[in-house]
């Protein structure tokens, strides 16, 4: 058994009752249910810090590509819930209500209250709105969300300036949350980015989480992650309670719309199209490609050209062709340049048009795995369907193996991390992090989170070329005391809960 604590493991039988650890030692007499872990690693549930799932568990709540990799708890919102404030709690008891099969939570997004006071306005709000921002945030907090989110390289998120971010977050720290951020730039202004995370949590007075730390930008591997890391430690070394998670792979996925200059977003997706119809407009952005241009991460760079930009989803059937295919191959077989290309295949998406990012490195994602205050996240969504891709429409093998990853790779072929401190990266440091009372570690009177593995046979199978293959090696999954993963079948039940953030209690 390891107990998720980081210490080396023991030898026990762990008895559970009414959905909570009651005894580890020496069990004597039988139980209702009985599972052989013999020669198994028994560990709490694995937690995933930065999760997708917020809109599919409403229509599906079995979580079943969560639960096979051993994840039992997610904590999703990066953009926020799927639902408007003054729903927010309704929300959560709809979900309790349907049941699902995994422990969940969610954060509520900035941007979420900046759209609903200034719709696509690319301006700072005036004192009114922002006290009405302020509100929405009050509201959501008060309906149980975690805490307060952003995501600032997309728009609108990337027209809130810092000062207006630290207001808006003075209120979720009102009611103990967390300011959580995919930061404004992941290459080379990283470091830059990760600061005004500390300053925002520093000065608004709640904790920081940054989501999927990486260093996107070739010419920064090696110094950008090692930089990132000093900040995080002198920053914590002054009292500011910041960390930060990762996922275990060297490209990244998101909407080919992030290849368009954050301007052209003002006003919403129809706006987007328009401008994009217009020769000038796309003159404009081109040039910008190539120049930069002011409040844009270039993710092209990141990517080290075209080449780096694979279409995953085209959203439209006369387009599945080039999935798989990267935007240099695609451009050439379209007979346009590849901003073109690009431009054209955002306009004809009936939805959001996505990609894979290939902009990271192995000693990168070694160098984040070490830092003690890294967790682990999949940026990665519940599948609605069985074996389909993930909620966000987006094939990537993160959301089927990610959490294996991290023992097979990192700790079983490379030896980065010992296995006691990857399970605690998954288990006690998340919840602690997170605030999770009574979750994260296998001791008396805790909630009984397990996951049961194979060390030895324990391996991710996704690909990028198959990215919904499940993991082998993970034996049985209990959420709550209960059985929900069989030797690698979903028994259909529903154990888990809302995990709420501590505004809710000051309704």
């Amino acid at each position: 058994m390891l107990d998720g604590d980081g210490n080396p493991w023991i030898l026990a039988d762990v008895a559970i009752r009414d959905g909570r650890f009651v005894r580890i030692g020496r069990v004597e007499g039988r139980g209702k249910i009985e599972l052989d872990a013999k020669g198994k690693y028994v560990s709490p549930g694995w937690i995933d810090s930065m999760d997708q799932s917020g809109a599919v568990l409403r229509v599906n709540g079995l979580a079943e590509n969560k639960l096979r990799e051993g994840v039992t708890t997610a904590i999703a919102g990066e953009g926020g819930t799927p639902v408007p404030a003054e729903q927010v709690a309704q929300y959560f008891q709809e979900l309790e209500q349907k049941g699902i099969s995994i422990n969940f939570g969610s954060y509520f997004s900035e941007t979420q209250a900046r759209v609903a006071v200034l719709k696509y306005a690319a301006r700072d709000p005036n004192a009114e709105e922002l006290s009405q921002m302020k509100a929405i945030m009050e509201t959501a907090m008060k309906g149980g969300a975690l805490g307060m989110t952003t995501a600032l390289i997309y728009p609108p998120s990337s027209y809130a300036k810092t000062a207006e971010l630290i207001e808006v977050a003075k209120t979720a720290a009102k009611y103990g949350g967390i300011y959580a951020s995919h930061i404004r730039g992941e290459g080379a202004e990283v470091v830059q980015s990760i600061d005004e995370a500390i300053e925002i949590g520093e000065k608004a007075g709640l904790p920081v989480e940054i989501f999927h730390l990486k260093a996107a930008y070739q010419p920064g591997w090696g110094t950008l992650m090692k930089e990132s890391g000093r900040h995080v430690d002198a920053a914590r070394a002054r009292g500011v309670d910041v960390a930060a998670d990762l996922y275990l792979y060297t490209a990244g996925g998101t909407g080919l719309e992030a290849t368009i200059p954050s301007w052209a977003h003002e006003g919403g997706v129809q706006a987007l199209k328009e401008r994009l119809a217009d020769p000038a407009i796309r003159a404009r952005l081109k040039q910008e490609i190539t120049t930069g241009s002011l409040g844009w991460w270039n993710i092209i760079e990141a990517a080290g050209g075209w080449d780096g930009v694979v279409l995953a989803n085209a959203e439209n059937p006369a387009n599945a062709k080039y999935v798989g295919k990267n935007l240099t191959e695609i451009a050439k077989e379209m007979g346009k340049d590849p901003p073109d290309a690009a431009f054209d295949l955002v306009a004809a998406g009936n939805g959001r048009v996505t990609a894979i990012y290939h902009m990271m490195s192995e000693p990168d994602i070694e160098t984040a795995l070490r830092f003690p205050w890294t967790s682990i996240g999949s940026d990665s969504g519940a599948s609605a369907k069985t074996g389909g891709d993930d909620a966000i429409g987006l094939p990537h093998p993160r959301a089927y193996g990610n959490f294996p990853r991290l023992i097979a790779s990192y700790v079983r072929e490379r030896h980065v991390l010992t296995l006691e401190d990857a399970i605690r990266k998954m288990t006690s440091w998340p919840a602690t992090r997170l605030r999770l009372a009574g979750r994260g570690s296998i001791k008396e009177g805790m909630y009984a989170d397990v996951t049961i593995f194979d060390y030895a046979q324990l391996q991710d199978r996704s690909t990028y070329a198959q990215p919904t293959l499940y993991p082998d090696g993970i034996e049985y999954v209990l959420v709550n005391g209960q059985v929900v993963i069989d030797h690698g079948k979903h028994t259909g039940v529903k154990p888990g809960v809302v995990l709420y953030g501590p505004g809710r209690a000051s309704n």
